[in-house]
């Protein structure tokens, strides 16, 4: 029997969750996950990427559920450390956590391509799922706020969100390269699932790449998507906020204009139902249903919802 091959597009929290039903769907073996690496920076001289990083821990059960980001029961005696020294930080690193960002930022200094490193950390977390950065090439998530710039990260954690946002741009794109297996995987798919994340910082970082909106585009597989807003809002970060921003419809419908060029379906909530016709209209795809995804047996659902849509 021939595997049925899915790649899914993921950004941070709303994509981890979303993914830990999809493996208990399909075995690990056929999902790729193309990760976004547009949050990613430097902290302390570490290269942190914490998108890859939520996924990574969320699938092998090691993330902690409350914050979901880092390890559960971390501790952080090396920050309170840093704070005796001066350091006023505001990117939270636990001390388990701090291990990955060492090992990453060693190996990529030692000249492997931050692909090959997250391929290792994936498989040293004993997981099964091929986890490849859009990009192994620099590219960063910067907003405009007035006259100033900041990048997404203190946006979104130094400043809570709260600064009035203007722009949002990725430093990098017009360079930057598809890693290795980006453009392959999506060619070689049977199916591909857009996951419910940001679609402007997220997995519009992903997008920003040279090559990756076109390859969807092209790609014989089916693409189905899951909408991050549910009711005119954001379930968890701050989409809401920049497609407001940005003079995007804060919507299902939003979220469908945007990947209007590639996608098929759109997978929406209930509370979103009365918008159905109007993305049909736009020749998409619209199934209704839960996608709140608050038990694990929610997630898993969701799930086979969207799988069984990419065959379909």
């Amino acid at each position: 029997m021939v595997a049925f091959l899915i790649v899914s597009l993921a950004g941070g929290v709303g994509a981890a969750r979303f993914l830990e039903g999809l493996i208990r769907v399909l075995p690990q073996k056929q999902i790729t996950i193309i990760g976004n690496v547009g949050d990613d920076t430097h902290f302390y001289g570490l290269h942190v990427s914490p998108d890859l990083d939520i996924v990574a821990y969320t699938l092998a059960g090691l993330v902690d559920p409350l914050k979901g980001w880092g390890f559960k029961r971390d501790t952080f005696y090396c920050q309170k450390m840093l704070q005796s020294y001066g350091y006023k930080p505001w990117f939270n690193l636990g001390d388990r956590d701090l291990a990955t960002h060492l090992y990453r930022t060693e190996e990529l200094e030692g000249g492997r391509r931050l692909s090959a490193v997250t391929s290792d950390i994936v498989s040293k977390l004993g997981l099964g799922v091929t986890l490849v950065p859009s990009t192994d090439d620099m590219l960063q998530t910067y907003v405009s706020s007035g006259g100033t710039r900041m990048h997404f990260q203190e946006y979104m954690v130094k400043f809570q969100t709260r600064p009035r946002v203007n722009g949002v741009f990725f430093k990098g794109a017009g360079s930057a390269r598809p890693a290795p297996k980006v453009l392959q995987s999506i060619r070689e798919a049977d199916g591909i699932i857009i996951s419910p994340s940001n679609p402007i910082v997220s997995i519009g970082a992903i997008l920003a790449v040279k090559g990756i909106r076109s390859a969807l585009r092209r790609t014989n597989a089916r693409i189905v998507g899951i909408s991050p807003i549910v009711g005119g809002k954001t379930v968890k970060g701050p989409a809401d906020k920049l497609m407001k921003a940005l003079g995007i419809e804060c919507s299902a419908a939003g979220v469908a204009k945007t990947y209007g060029d590639f996608l098929d379906t759109l997978i929406i909530d209930r509370v979103d139902a009365k918008l159905a016709p109007r993305i049909r209209s736009l020749g998409i795809k619209t199934i209704v249903a839960q996608t709140l995804m608050k038990t694990i047996g929610a997630k898993v659902r969701l799930a086979r919802i969207a799988v069984s849509e990419t065959k379909s």
